[in-house]
């Protein structure tokens, strides 16, 4: 029997979502200049994206965007940026990812900033599940979802762009 996916939020849902994440990170960070956007591969970095373009739009921020390559099988092996982490230093910096469930892949990505200097460092998620197993949260939150832990939450960026909930 194939799964069965609800549809929480299409296409319209996340850009809006995606844009009052991105004036909820100008409100926080208007005195600052630039400002790192982190994306954790493979979908943080699309999410990261789009927020960098709106904050383009809506301030005079200069969004640097930054990709975060975790391991999110065994997350203690080596983490690689796209760009030196020198890039980062005394600078305020938000570590995003599409989906916080546990909370592993964030706290270990956010992990490896904690070796430089920095301003500030917060996180965005676009769908935030609570079943966290590690002492962290989303500063800047799409959705929050109450869901079983058999309960799958999927946001596609392809051409059925949405976030779904499967079991």
């Amino acid at each position: 029997m194939p799964e069965k996916r609800n549809k929480i939020m299409d296409a319209n849902d996340i850009h809006k979502t995606v844009k009052r994440i991105a004036y909820q990170i100008y409100e926080t960070h208007f005195e600052d200049s630039k400002l790192i956007v982190a994306g954790i591969a493979d979908n943080g970095v699309i999410v990261a994206k789009r927020i960098c373009e709106e904050l383009k739009k809506i301030s005079e921020i200069k969004p640097i965007f930054v990709e975060i390559k975790v391991d999110k099988k065994n997350p203690i092996n080596p983490i690689v940026l796209s760009e030196k982490l020198e890039v980062c230093e005394n600078n305020s910096v938000v570590v995003v990812d599409d989906v916080l469930n546990t909370g592993s892949t964030l706290i270990y990505a956010v992990t490896h900033f904690l070796s430089i200097e920095l301003k500030k460092l917060q996180t965005a998620v676009l769908v935030n599940r609570n079943h966290k197993n590690f002492p962290i949260k989303g500063d800047f939150k799409g959705i929050s979802l109450s869901t079983s832990i058999k309960e799958h939450i999927d946001v596609d960026f392809g051409v059925n762009e949405g976030v779904y909930l499967s079991e």
